[in-house]
Parts: structure tokens; sequence; C-alpha cells
């Protein structure tokens, strides 16, 4: 791993910033971040956090590249602890490489003496300028100065943040960054940590996009007008998102009582003619699921935002997990089809949330987006969307006075009337119906509409999204993986270098393509890379594709994969 880790150095470095929330991490996440795109360089964070608004641990992994960049990795280049206990929190990433910056006092004697260590101190700094308030901004200017960033660049972009505040405000963080610049310009800074991999003036253009703002963007993309939600980490951003662009976008956000208020005020706007999102995480999820029901008898076309985290029950709510794919791909009693997409990038966030509105419109289903908390969190820079590959179809009839809500037809999609739209009486109902919508306990009826609503399925497969094939096409051995692994698979298996192995990434994990089963059946060893500890995308595909996958690679501690962990996983499972 030391081999890696050295010639890792020579493409990024690894800036780990770890302290107590409330601290002030986040805003120097956002400048160190921002400041480095703005000098041409390629940039990626991620995070973890704790359930807790004051205290605990938090750490924030940014990596800085010469080449674009879009997964975690464990090592550490530079760690930036802001309290005592951030060097334990990330102790099992620590190597005799990685160099602590920051107050002997936060560090402690021990690591100090077997660490390499750089002393500067934030805390003095910052009350000498104003007041401690300032010392996250004395570890941006530190930051700054160890990767040898131009000076200036970096105080006219602390300026430009803190525009909006007082002169005194701006003036003391400018000596700030700038004191901390000059701090380790004062110190013998370790080789190997000033960036010597050329900007590209592009990257500064570029767009810089948290998973939570992609899904939000699509959404707004697919003409989401609507959106209900009660606040649950870590969909929340979404709804935020969605609140804040809302009056400028046409959409209405609603926060609920709860989430079965949520559910069933977006299956409401629905049948009004709104295309309505629902964001929520596992357990409020949970409490929608007879709202997914009545979607399916009511062939409403509900999208479903599902930002998974660790349960059963509270879990780890600001933890990351692929685990509620089975609670997705089963919610709701009764029998009636669903599509399920899990992006694993920022454009697929974008494209797969606005593809979701126009199919379940289209299909009239309940749709889901997938994503976690690593996914909903991360965030790094990319070119953009092309917005002419976006268009809001819309599958909505003007009704006659004979108009039949339920109408049989051969695929099973009627025409989808609204009130207020034409002649017609718009009558749905939860319970069994006929065609007009009215309630019956006729059996022969309830088999026709039964037979009707699954009819959609093979409607379905043909707009199903077939999975991204990367690497050999010969290949011998075949690494599967969906949602939010898939830049980490990817460089992971780019490190690895070998020639005989593929990526198979799936985006959408319901309904299967219908190439599953030729794909996996062509490698002579198959292995599903997934966070949960059970399988469950292995066992979708044995159920749906009627093959089974030899291998499983899964983690469950409620952290995302780092590129290490795929690597040291894939060559364990290799070698046996």
């Amino acid at each position: 791993m030391r081999g890696t880790q050295q010639a890792a150095k020579k493409q990024d470095v690894s800036i780990v910033l770890c302290g107590q929330a409330g601290q002030g991490v986040q805003t120097v996440e956002h400048l160190v971040t921002r400041i480095l795109k703005a000098a041409g360089y390629h940039v990626f964070a991620t995070k973890e956090y704790m359930s807790r608004v004051r205290g605990g641990a938090n750490s924030t992994t940014i990596r800085v590249c010469g080449r674009r960049v879009a997964a975690p990795v464990s090592r550490m280049d530079i760690l930036v602890p802001l309290n005592e206990g951030a060097v334990a929190h990330v102790a099992e990433r620590l190597s005799p490489e990685t160099v602590l910056v920051g107050e002997r006092e936060v560090v402690g004697d021990d690591d100090v003496e077997s660490h390499r260590f750089l002393a500067v101190p934030f805390t003095q700094i910052a009350s000498d300028i104003g007041g401690k308030i300032y010392s996250n901004v004395v570890a941006v200017g530190a930051i700054a100065g160890l990767l040898g960033l131009d000076l200036d660049a970096v105080v006219a972009y602390v300026r430009r943040f803190f525009a909006k505040k007082t002169d005194d405000i701006v003036a003391n963080n400018v000596k700030a960054v700038q004191a901390g610049y000059d701090a380790v310009g004062r110190l013998d800074v370790p080789d190997g940590l000033k960036l010597t991999f050329k900007p590209s003036p592009k990257v500064a253009d570029e767009m810089l996009l948290s998973g939570a703002e992609a899904v939000g963007l699509g959404a707004i993309a697919g003409g989401c007008n609507f959106v209900s939600s009660y606040p649950m980490s870590p969909s929340t951003n979404v709804l935020t998102f969605l609140a804040q662009h809302g009056l400028e976008q046409g959409v209405l956000a609603e926060q609920a009582e709860d989430e079965i208020a949520a559910v069933n005020m977006a299956i409401g706007a629905a049948y009004a003619g709104a295309r309505a999102l629902v964001t929520t995480s596992g357990g409020g999820f949970a409490l929608m699921t007879e709202g997914v029901s009545l979607a399916g008898m009511l062939e409403c076309p509900v999208v479903i935002h599902l930002a998974q985290r660790p349960g059963p029950a509270t879990g780890l709510p600001t933890r990351t997990e692929q685990a509620d794919l089975e609670l997705a791909l089963y919610a709701g009693h009764g029998e009636f089809p669903r599509i399920l997409f899990a992006p694993g990038t920022l454009e697929q966030a974008f494209y797969l949330t606005q593809r979701a509105f126009n199919l379940a419109d289209k299909h009239q289903v309940p749709a889901f987006i997938l994503t976690d908390e690593y996914l909903i969190d991360s965030y790094y820079n990319f070119k953009g969307f092309d917005l002419s590959k976006t268009k809001a179809e819309r599958h909505i009839v003007k009704t006659t006075r004979d108009y039949r809500r339920y109408e049989l037809t051969k695929n099973g999609i009627s025409p989808r009337g609204i009130p207020g739209y034409g002649d017609g009486l718009v009558a749905v109902d939860s319970d069994e119906h006929d065609e007009e919508g009215h309630i019956t306990e006729d059996l022969n009826v309830r088999v026709a509409m039964v037979d009707k609503r699954l009819a959609k399925g093979e409607a379905l497969r043909k707009d199903v999204v077939r999975p991204e094939l990367i690497g050999p096409k010969n290949y011998k051995r075949l690494v599967i993986c969906w949602g939010s692994t898939y830049h980490i698979v990817r460089e992971a298996l780019a490190e690895m270098g070998r020639t005989d192995t593929a990526m198979l990434h799936y985006s959408q994990v319901y309904p299967l393509h219908p190439s599953t089963a030729d794909l996996i059946r062509k490698a002579r060893r198959t292995v599903v890379v997934e966070g949960n500890a059970t399988g469950q995308f292995r066992k979708l595909i044995r159920l749906h594709a009627g093959v089974d996958v030899d291998e499983a690679l899964v983690k469950y501690d409620g952290l995302g994969f780092t590129v290490e962990d795929v690597v040291e996983g894939l060559t364990e499972i290799g070698n046996r």
C-alpha cells in the first residue's frame, strides 16, 4: 500500500479536515474546494459526520488532482485536526506519509512525536486578529500555503466569500487567511505537498455540484412543480434545494406534518396534473408504503427519491448504505409495476431524475430514485449538463364525456385525464374499480384490472436503461456494481490494471435490462460490489435474470467504499 500511496501523490493530494460539529469544518471545506477549482484544479469532496448539532467528530476528505477525480480514498496526505480527538477519529487512515497540520495541544504529544507534524497555532493567530471564530479561515490559509497556491488569488476568493459581511469582518478574514499562509511559509514543509501538476483554466468555469443538487436540478428539468416531504437526513438537502429555488422555477415545496401526509399530498397533486416528487429516507419511506400501494392502484405517476441510510429503525441516521433496494422493490401491498433508478454519478443523478418524471407519466407508475448519503453529500467538478437531451414529456389527454380513466388497453396504459381538462369525469378509487373508476367487487373485472396493471411491466422493459460496460469487451472477470459505487469501482479497477477485468454498472436496477444474463454468463468469474450485508442486488439478479454471481464484496459499517477498499477486497477475492 505504501507504493500505491507514493504513486497516487504524483497525481493528487488527499486532504482530510476533522473537527466537532459546529466548529466550521464545512466552511473550511467550502473555501478550500472553491479556491482550488478557481485555480484550475479538479476537486472531489465527501464527508462523514455524526448525528449531532454540536460536538462529536466529523471529517471531510478533499482530493485535488490534475485529472478528473470523483471517488474517495482512505489515504491522507494532509490531516488538519481542529479539536482534541480528531486524530483518534481517523487514526486507521494515518500512515507514515501523513502530514499533521495544526496545534500541538490538539494533536497531542504522542502523535506529534510519531508523525510528521507542522505546528500552526490556529487559535492564537485567530485570537490576535479578532477572535477564535477566525481560526478556521487561518486553517484555509495554511492549507493554501502547503499546496503552494497563489496568495493573491486565495485572498481574492475570501473577499468575495465574505463580501456581504461588514468591512471589519471582511478585513479580519483576509488577515486570517494571510496569517495562516505566512505561518506555513516559515516552516520546513516536507516535499511532495505542493501541487506540481498543471492546472487547467477550463476547470474554473465548470460546475461544482453535490448529489442533492444534481437530483434537484434533474427534478426541475423533468418538469417537477410540486415536492412534498417530511425532513429526514440525508434526503432533506433535496427538499431544501427545491424550496430555495422553487419561486424562480415554479416548484411548490411543502413540508408536511409527517411522511404519510407527504406521499398522499404528492399523489393528490399528481391526480390534479402536477409533476410530483417525494423525497425521503428509509425510516420515512417505511411510513409511505401504503401510499405507494395507493399510487399503484390509482396508476398515479409519482416520483419518489429515496436517500438510503443504515437501518433498521433509526440506525445510523447520518451514515450511508445501499440496503433499501429490496424495500423499494417490494414496498406496498399487492402487485403492481414500478421503476427503480440508482444513479452512480452526478450526471446520472440529473438525467435519470429527469427521466423518472417522463417514464412515470408515460407508464402511470411510481418511479424511484435510489441514492444514499454518500452520493447526496459528495461533489466534484464536471463540464455540466446537455439540456438539449432533456424534455418534459406530457402524456395527459383532454377528456370527452364518455371518458374512462381505466380503459382496458393492450399495453395496460389507459389515456390519462385530469380534472378540469375536458368534459369527462376523472374518477379514481383506492378500491378495485371498473374502467370508469367506480368501486367494484366483480371478480372478472378484478382479474382484468390486475392483468391491465401488470401488462405495463412489458411496456416498461422497452424503456430500460442499458447497464454500462467499462473495460475490455472480451473480459474473463466481471465486477458488477450499482448506484453510488460507480466512480469508486472504476478507479479501483484502473489502479489494479487488470486487462482481463471489466466493470458493469447498473443505473437502473429494476426492471433489469434483458442483456443482464448474457453479460454475466460471458465472464468466468463474477463479483458484485454493494453497500449492504446480504447482497441485495446479487439476489435481485438471481431472481430476475436467472443467473448467479460468484462472489460479493459488501460493506455495511455506515461508511462508503473507498478506492482502497475495493482494490483490497477484489485482490483478496481473486486470491481465493
